[in-house]
C-alpha cells in the first residue's frame, strides 16, 4: 500500500523557497542556525522540512525577539524565526501571495511586487497638490496588536487552502524568546521580521483601511505603505469628520491610532491662504512641506511637496560615523570607493527622487569626512584641513566617478 502525504506540497516549491530566503540573507533564530549551517546538510534538511509539511506535522520554533534602536530614540522589536522556518513561512506565502495580490489596491504600496515606498511618495506628492488637507495616520503598535480571528476571517474570504491556514495559524501562535530565553506566549500580533508577516498585515490592513475607504469614502484617496498611511481631504470640516470614523474604525479592528503621531496637515504654499498649527507631515523618510521651486519657465514659487526629513539625514550621519573613515588610514580612496559607493548610490536612488538638493549637505558631510581621513593618512595634511580639501578637490576633478556624489557635482573644495 502506498502512503501518500496529507497536503500536496511541491519539493520544487521547498526548494525555490529556500532560494529565496538565501537572496534574502537574514540573522539566525533561536537555534542560532546560519544559513550557512543549514547547507551544510541542504537536501536532507529541505527533505525533512518538505516530509513534515506535507504530513501536517510541522511546528514552528519559538521566534528569537531582537531591539533594534528606531530614528526616533526608541526601540523597534522584531521576530527572528530560525531559517527553517523562514523556507517553511516563503513555502506559504508564494502560494498565497497569487491569491491575494489581485484582490488588493493599488494605493498599497507595501511589500508588494511592481510596487514601491517611492511610488507612494511620488503618489502622495501629485495628491497633495489637488487636496488641501492631509490625514497622517499613524498605528501604534500595529504589528503587535493584529488581530488573529479577524485576519482568519479575512484570510477565508480567499480560499486558502487547508495546509495554509494550518501552518499560518500556528505561526500567529508560535511563542516570543526572549534574550534571557523565557517564552512569552501570544494572542495577538504577528512578528514584524517574518516572512509571511508582510502579506498578513497588507491583508489585514486592506480590510480595515482600504477597502473601507474605499466603499465609503471612495472620494478620499489616500496612500498605504504597509501600516504607514495618509489620507487626502478637500477642506478641513472633512478631515476633522473622517478621521473620527477612522478612530472609530480601527477600534473596531482591535488597533488604536496614536494620539500623539495622528494628525490632520494643512498643505500649505503660495496659492493657499490662512494659518494653520500643522503644515507638514513625513512618510516614508520625507517630509512633505512648503517650498521654493521652479517651474520649466525658471520662474520660482512655493510649493507644498516632499524632501528627504531631518531624521533621515540625522540617520544618515549617524551611519556615516559609524564607518569611522577617518580611523581607516590603512585603506586608499579607491578602497574606500569600493566599501561605501554602493551605499552612497542608494541613498541618492531614494532620497534624490525628489526635491534633492535637500539631500547634498549629507554628501558634503561625506567630503568633511574624507577629509579628516586625508589628514590622518598624510603626515604633510595633518592639521590643514583647507589644503586636505583641496587635493581632495584635485582628485575629484581629475577621477569624478570615483564616489557617487562626486560625479553629481558635490565635489570637494574647488570642485564643489
Amino acid at each position: 500500500m502506498i502512503k501518500t502525504k496529507s497536503y500536496v506540497i511541491s519539493k520544487f516549491v521547498v526548494m525555490e523557497a529556500y532560494k529565496r530566503v538565501k537572496a534574502n540573507k537574514g540573522a539566525s533564530g533561536v537555534d542560532d542556525e546560519s544559513l550557512e549551517t543549514f547547507e551544510a546538510k541542504l537536501k536532507g534538511n529541505l527533505y525533512k522540512l518538505w516530509n513534515r509539511m506535507s504530513s501536517g506535522s510541522y511546528f514552528p520554533p519559538p521566534v528569537k525577539r531582537v531591539e533594534i534602536d528606531k530614528k526616533t530614540g526608541c526601540k523597534r522589536l522584531l521576530g527572528i524565526p530560525t531559517v527553517t522556518d523562514r523556507i517553511a513561512q516563503m513555502v506559504v506565502k508564494m502560494n498565497l501571495e497569487p491569491k491575494l495580490e489581485p484582490k488588493f489596491h493599488s494605493d498599497s504600496y507595501g511589500y508588494r511586487p511592481g510596487k514601491s515606498a517611492l511610488d507612494a511618495v511620488g503618489k502622495a506628492r501629485e495628491r497633495c497638490w489637488r487636496y488641501n488637507w492631509v490625514i497622517d495616520l499613524d498605528i501604534k503598535g500595529f504589528f503587535d496588536n493584529l488581530n488573529h480571528d479577524l485576519l482568519k476571517r479575512a484570510l477565508e474570504k480567499h480560499w486558502p487552502e487547508k495546509w495554509e491556514m494550518l501552518y499560518i495559524d500556528r505561526w500567529l501562535k508560535a511563542p516570543i524568546q526572549l534574550e534571557d530565553g523565557s517564552l512569552v506566549e501570544r494572542d495577538k500580533g504577528t512578528p514584524q521580521g517574518g516572512v509571511i508577516s508582510p502579506l498578513l498585515a497588507n491583508l489585514y490592513l486592506h480590510y480595515t483601511l482600504d477597502e473601507w475607504l474605499r466603499k465609503y469614502f471612495p472620494d478620499n484617496p489616500s496612500e498605504r505603505y504597509a501600516d504607514d498611511s495618509i489620507v487626502h481631504c478637500k477642506t478641513e470640516s472633512e478631515a476633522i469628520s473622517l478621521l473620527v470614523s477612522l478612530k472609530e474604525r480601527v477600534q473596531q479592528c482591535g488597533l488604536v491610532l496614536h494620539p500623539d503621531k495622528t494628525k490632520i496637515v494643512y498643505c500649505k504654499d503660495a496659492d493657499r491662504l490662512g494659518n494653520y498649527p500643522v503644515t507638514k507631515f513625513d512618510f516614508l523618510g520625507y517630509t512633505f512641506r512648503a517650498r521654493r521651486s521652479k517651474n520649466k519657465y525658471g520662474k520660482h514659487f512655493i510649493n507644498f511637496t516632499p524632501a528627504i526629513s531631518n531624521e533621515a539625514k540625522k540617520s544618515i550621519r549617524q551611519e556615516m560615523r559609524n564607518w569611522k573613515v577617518h580611523l581607516r588610514s590603512d585603506k586608499s580612496l579607491q578602497d574606500l570607493s569600493k566599501m561605501f559607493n554602493p551605499v552612497l548610490r542608494g541613498w541618492y536612488q531614494y532620497y534624490g527622487r525628489f526635491y534633492k538638493s535637500e539631500l547634498y549637505t549629507v554628501y558634503r558631510h561625506f567630503n568633511r569626512t574624507l577629509s579628516r581621513w586625508a589628514m590622518r593618512k598624510y603626515k604633510k595634511l595633518k592639521g590643514h584641513k583647507r589644503q586636505a580639501e583641496y587635493r581632495l578637490g584635485r582628485i575629484a576633478k581629475d577621477n569624478p566617478r570615483l564616489f557617487y556624489h562626486w560625479q553629481l557635482g558635490l565635489k570637494p573644495a574647488t570642485g564643489q
